[in-house]
């Protein structure tokens, strides 16, 4: 008996329509839901990047560790909850342009930031801190005292507790420097660190490699592998934020 041509069509779409589905479940079967590591319920509100940072030399252009090529900027971030502002690495030292630059990204002003930390003593990091004579200033106990001992600012650095604002967790990252810390907070559901120039960007982080200037560069790589383990997203000292695979 002959098939029409109807019944051949309805055929093949029925067909199709059957592989489609087994794809789908296949790939859901095998692709599972992303499972983030930050807490589900957190103070943070949000957090925003003011400047993405860049090298003075970055090997991975194909830049020589010898010598500068540009300005160093690094990356400033905010991170922002119910009665608080606290601004990490204030990068740009000319005060107009710091509170232009906060204000485009995040709507704020200077004298909206409650806290500024500081993640390690090289001045691309704590370069726009006098920008924020009305907020408190923090940064590791080993950083506090190197700092301190410039007499470059008109107002003591604090060493930082174990945590700011009672939900900033201050967490050890040695090698780049002996003192660096970095800030890790949640926000959204994610776990979200910033690292300062423990991560410089994210090719070195990629082959945990640390910058050319690192003090240690063995245990900034075992820094990385831990930050890699507690962190969903981070944001880097010299780079735009990226996510952990």
């Amino acid at each position: 008996m002959l098939t029409t041509r109807k019944k051949f069509l309805a055929g093949i779409g029925a067909a199709a329509f059957g592989s489609l589905f087994e794809l789908r479940s296949s790939f859901a079967q095998s692709s599972p839901a992303q499972r983030w590591k930050g807490a589900a319920t957190s103070k943070i509100k949000r957090w925003d990047v003011i400047t993405i940072g860049n090298l003075s030399r970055n090997r991975y252009w194909g830049e020589g560790d010898a010598r500068g090529v540009r300005p160093a900027i690094c990356t400033c971030t905010v991170i922002a909850g119910d009665s608080f502002h606290l601004l990490v690495d204030p990068s740009l030292a000319d005060g107009e342009q710091m509170a232009k630059e906060l204000d485009r990204r995040t709507g704020l002003k200077p004298s909206d930031i409650s806290a500024v930390f500081v993640t390690h003593e090289h001045g691309d990091h704590w370069a726009g801190l006098p920008n924020f004579p009305e907020a408190k200033w923090f940064a590791g106990p080993i950083v506090t005292k190197i700092l301190n001992k410039t007499g470059k600012f008109k107002k003591p650095i604090e060493p930082t507790p174990d945590r700011l604002f009672d939900t900033v967790e201050v967490m050890p990252t040695p090698g780049h420097t002996a003192g660096h810390t970095s800030l890790r907070f949640d926000c959204d559901g994610k776990s979200i660190i910033a690292a300062g120039d423990a991560v410089a960007t994210h090719d070195f982080f990629r082959d945990r490699r640390g910058y050319f200037n690192a003090v240690d560069f063995a245990l900034s790589a075992k820094t990385m592998d831990r930050m890699a383990k507690a962190a969903d997203i981070i944001v880097p000292g010299h780079d735009n934020y990226f996510l952990v695979a």
